[in-house]
């Protein structure tokens, strides 16, 4: 067990750091300690992408979202990574559809849901590569569990198991502007079963995110603190069935542009799975997270206090039960339910910026949920693999309310409660796949899917001086229906090659609509259409790997109001990525990453534009003894200029050249 890489994904043989999902033969299931049920065989049908254990411990900013854009389409609602973006913004989405900082893309850690009760966006501070196996992203919607949500594909982090892990690893660096990354983990066998114990901190002065010219005597550095702590225990119950624990504690804090406007974010999640590998396969969990936020804005005039976000708790509750009955040979069934529940409340206070005294305290929050039932079924015939599934969901929009109090606590004429709201939605995918030969794969698919509007959409508004942006507690959902086709080559050994084109159109999509000079509102437009075309590729022989990844997407607005034909908002049309790497020795290790990111617009009316920008990246490893290595490091090696906000040439920039060099211990 101690040599495979990728053990939750076990359709998947040993692959590249990044690799089309290329269908293989049907094979002799291998049984991994800390693995998931085995995916089914009509999964490449969906064609995804998988980055490697490998890959996820070698990326030069040590951060797991950008590893991620190793897969050309997948972005965050900003540039920026968690080290000078507002936690609230990392939304990750795909294809191009547009946003406004919820995800639109399913993220599972391990089958759970990661995304934020009620924000919707990914802690990715929480997240370290060394504690993946892997990770498989598909791009486009789907059904399976907790298929609501995963209207602009999913993104599957699988943790690493006791054969990825040695007993004591760790890692220390140093790099620019001062910053430090400290991590480690120990993972003991524990009778029959293992555990890992494992942490990280990191800080730094962070970078100047505002241009000099535009340098104030407030402008501050994006200075970071963030840390983590998870626990994960694995123990087998009998020959066939374990039980999983995972838990993980964070904490984060950054500046972003001016002296005290400070933002924070934390969390406390816990999740249980059972898997019983029998003839009735079993797949059972349960989650709970606990989150919280806060966040100051500062005037950009007179650089007081203006806004402080000071609490916002939240509560996520969910799980699943999938059964796989024994059904022949040819088929894999799957019937389950899902459910998810997440409820928060805003507690927030207006300043006035020429007394410094607050004029307002509002609080606002209110429940959401999902709870489907799910059945698919993969049946192989020969060559061929058909895949199919049906998602019924019931959901609710409850307790909603919104409550202001001026400074002699008069409560406001705007204060109000909201009528609660549920439905049902049934969606479905289906596909196949078709292997004309070992070098050749033909897959084709279409799906639906929807999107519930998050708790910040519909009650919290927000500023980004001088624009406001005010939620509505009246939005809709997002619906999806898409087509794709695509094939699979592997013209030479170590060679593969992947094309997928594409049609997708995301009815109800929430957008931050421009309804006066500096005022937005969370709106529904009547649809997103995007479509285009998807490429990777990859080649490795002796020492030498490359992986690279483009994607074209034409996404444009459909509504009857002023922005049909539009662009959506933070939708680049050409996104591009490629890695390549040396092994000159054993445990050597040279490798470098071009990023390329389109011209895109800022705003929903194509006002402001944020340029297209090139970066590259390169990292080195050197063994200095049996567990020692030597790491170097250097994001933006040639210290591109990456525009990240744009709002009437008020500007922000993403991460110059920054260098690191640390130790790891294996």
């Amino acid at each position: 067990m101690r040599r495979l890489a990728l053990p939750s994904i076990a359709l998947i043989l040993p692959v590249p750091a990044f690799a089309q999902d290329m269908p293989a033969p049907p094979q002799e299931d291998i049984i991994v300690l800390g693995s998931g049920l085995p995916l089914p065989p009509g999964t490449p049908a969906y064609g995804a992408a998988i980055i490697d254990r490998a890959r996820l411990v070698d990326e030069a900013s040590d951060r797991v979202e950008n590893v991620l854009k190793d897969v050309a389409g997948f972005q965050e609602f900003r540039r920026s990574d968690s080290r000078s973006a507002n936690p609230s913004a990392q939304g990750v989405t795909l294809r191009a559809l547009g946003g406004n900082a919820s995800s639109r893309a399913l993220v599972l850690l391990d089958g759970v849901p990661l995304a934020d009760p009620f924000f919707g966006y990914i802690p990715f501070t929480a997240l370290s590569g060394d504690r993946l196996s892997g990770v498989r992203i598909t791009r486009g919607g789907g059904a399976g569990a907790f298929g609501a949500g995963a209207v602009a594909g999913t993104v599957d982090l699988v943790s690493a198991t006791r054969s990825d892990l040695p007993t004591v690893s760790g890692s220390a660096f140093y790099g620019s502007n001062d910053a430090m990354s400290v991590s480690g983990a120990v993972s003991p066998d524990l009778g029959g079963g293992y555990a890992t114990i494992s942490g990280r901190f990191e800080r730094g002065d962070g970078f100047f995110t505002t241009p000099r010219e535009q340098r104030v005597a407030a402008t501050s550095r994006a200075r970071y603190r963030d840390w983590s702590a998870g626990l994960r225990t694995v123990a087998p119950l009998d020959a066939q069935t374990e039980l999983q624990f995972r838990g993980l504690l964070f904490g984060d804090n950054r500046t972003l542009r001016f002296r005290g406007a400070d933002s924070s974010s934390e969390g406390a999640d816990a999740s249980a799975r059972l898997v019983h590998r029998g003839a009735w396969k079993i797949d059972a969990l349960a989650y709970v997270q606990a989150r919280n936020f806060s966040n100051r804005v500062v005037s950009s005039s007179n650089f007081r206090l203006t806004l402080d976000q000071r609490n916002t708790p939240s509560t996520g509750i969910g799980g699943k039960i999938e059964l796989r009955p024994p059904v022949g040979p040819d088929h894999v069934l799957r019937i389950g339910i899902d459910a998810r529940l997440a409820e928060g409340e805003l507690f927030e206070d207006a300043y006035s910026t020429a007394t410094g005294l607050v004029t307002a305290r509002r609080n606002a929050g209110g429940r959401t949920s999902t709870a489907g039932l799910f059945v698919e079924d993969d049946w192989t015939i020969g060559r061929l693999v058909l895949t199919s599934g049906v998602r019924a969901d019931r959901w609710t929009i409850s307790d909603g309310f919104y409550r202001e109090r001026d400074a002699r606590n008069v409560l406001a004429a705007g204060s109000r409660r909201y009528a609660d709201r549920a439905g049902t939605e049934a969606t479905g995918r289906a596909g196949a796949l078709f292997r004309a030969s070992d070098a050749i794969a033909v897959r084709m698919a279409g799906y639906t899917g929807f999107r519930l509007p998050t708790l910040n959409e519909l009650y919290r508004p927000f500023v980004v001086f001088p624009v406001t942006t005010q939620a509505n507690a009246d939005l809709g959902l997002e619906k999806l229906r898409g087509v794709e086709g695509g094939v699979d080559l592997t013209p030479a050994p170590g060679a593969r090659i992947g094309v997928t084109v594409f049609y997708n159109r995301l009815a109800g999509a929430i957008a931050n609509v421009t309804i006066a000079s500096n005022l937005r509102q969370r709106r529904n437009v009547d649809a997103v259409i995007a479509k285009g075309i998807e490429l990777t590729a990859g080649y490795a022989h002796g020492q030498v790997s490359l992986d690279a990844s483009y994607a074209y997407s034409d996404a444009h607005v459909a509504d009857a109001g002023a922005l049909h034909g539009f662009t959506p908002a933070q939708s680049p049309r050409h996104a591009a990525s490629a890695t390549l790497g040396w092994a000159p020795a054993p445990r050597w290790s040279l490798s470098g990453t071009m990023r390329y990111v389109g011209r895109q617009f800022e705003d929903d009316l194509e006002t402001d534009v944020l340029p297209a920008a090139l970066t590259v990246d390169g990292a080195a490893r050197v063994p200095v003894s049996r567990h020692v290595l030597i790491v170097g490091r250097v994001e933006n090696a040639f210290d591109a200029r990456v525009v990240t906000r744009n709002q009437a040439g008020s500007i922000d920039l993403g991460t110059p050249q920054t260098f690191w060099l640390g130790i790891r211990l294996n």
